[in-house]
């Protein structure tokens, strides 16, 4: 008998193209994960989702649904292995939200901790959109409609994990079925999948404008190489350099393989003697030697872009009818189903 595969649900909100802290962060793993066989995953372009605080811009969201869908056949996500859908085109997702709404307080949305971060950095003060406030909500019923028990994301949205473990086991106590399933999150090593900013930001943003785009060419790339935060205090070629917080090295250790020549050009870098010029033109070789065939790939899909709908077409129907299966056990448990 064959063994039974896990659920994957995981995804992106549609504000921009992808960067290279993505790529490190969750794309790569998504491939390998798909790639091992033992999973079905649903990839989701939360399109809903980023129009909680994107409602007076829907343009920008459209605009990037093409841009993170080529964005995902590019680094290797493969419509064949994995449904990659479209948040607002499943009905049922709003539907299950509603109903999960039932079983969650204002009170209890307000002290996510993911939310109230991002509150903060959103600046929003006391004028929160609702649909913003209860997103965490909408990840459940995302999770849930597929029956996700595999969850990839980052350290710091095991709050949002743990909202849809309760409101999963909520929901199971109250109407004493075990529809539905908890799901466990797979997170990066420790140290791993973030990137810092070309600036030596903690963390690479859009925002921010210190990314690297997956769909930069490569004259873009070196620009951005050449202009990256080194050591302040390497000022001549033969003055001793620090590594640590460097964020060219920093680069150097996630993006090259050979980490014996990192090694070297480390102990030479601390010695004084390797300038900061040579060090961010041979970064761009590595960086190039990991990003030239993804930008080939997308500039193909990009000129194939009805593809790329039917790709989107094609896996939300397929995700529409798990996710119409969930919301009918759903109602029945509820005892909503009047018509049969």
């Amino acid at each position: 008998m064959a063994e039974e595969k896990h659920v994957i649900l995981t995804g992106d909100r549609p504000t921009g193209k992808l960067h290279i802290g993505h790529y490190v962060g969750s794309l790569k793993n998504r491939v390998e994960l798909q790639n091992t066989g033992k999973y079905n995953t649903y990839i989701m372009i939360a399109d809903q989702q980023a129009l909680t605080d994107n409602a007076r811009d829907p343009e920008k969201i459209r605009r990037s649904l093409h841009e993170v869908a080529l964005d995902y056949l590019a680094v290797g996500i493969d419509p064949h292995k994995s449904t990659i859908l479209v948040q607002s085109q499943i009905p049922a997702l709003s539907e299950l939200t509603m109903h999960y709404l039932n079983l969650v307080t204002v009170a209890r949305l307000r002290r996510n901790p993911t939310v109230k971060t991002e509150i903060k950095q959103k600046k929003f003060g006391e004028s929160v959109p609702a649909g913003f406030l209860i997103y965490p909500v909408s990840q459940a019923a995302d999770i849930t409609a597929f029956k996700a028990d595999t969850v990839p994301v980052g350290d710091d949205q095991e709050p949002m994990l743990e909202q849809t473990r309760e409101i999963v086991r909520t929901f199971n106590r109250i109407y004493q079925r075990d529809i539905l399933v908890e799901p466990e999150g797979v997170f990066p090593p420790k140290g791993q999948g973030r990137i810092p900013g070309l600036d030596g930001n903690a963390k690479m943003s859009k925002s921010l404008g210190n990314a690297i785009y997956l769909s930069d060419d490569a004259d873009t790339v070196q620009k951005k190489v050449m202009s990256m935060y080194t050591d302040p205090t390497h000022i001549k070629v033969s003055d001793p350099g620090h590594v640590e917080g460097n964020t060219v090295f920093t680069y150097l250790d996630i993006f090259d393989p050979d980490k014996e020549q990192v090694a070297k050009l480390k102990e030479q870098y601390q010695a004084g003697g390797l300038g900061d010029v040579k060090i961010k033109r041979y970064l761009n070789e590595v960086l190039e030697a990991e990003l030239a065939p993804i930008r080939k790939r997308r500039e193909e899909y990009a000129a194939n872009i009805d593809y790329v709908d039917q790709v989107l077409e094609e896996g939300s129907a397929r995700a529409n009818e798990v996710a119409n299966q969930t919301l009918k056990e759903v109602r029945d448990a509820i005892g909503i189903n009047y018509f049969g």
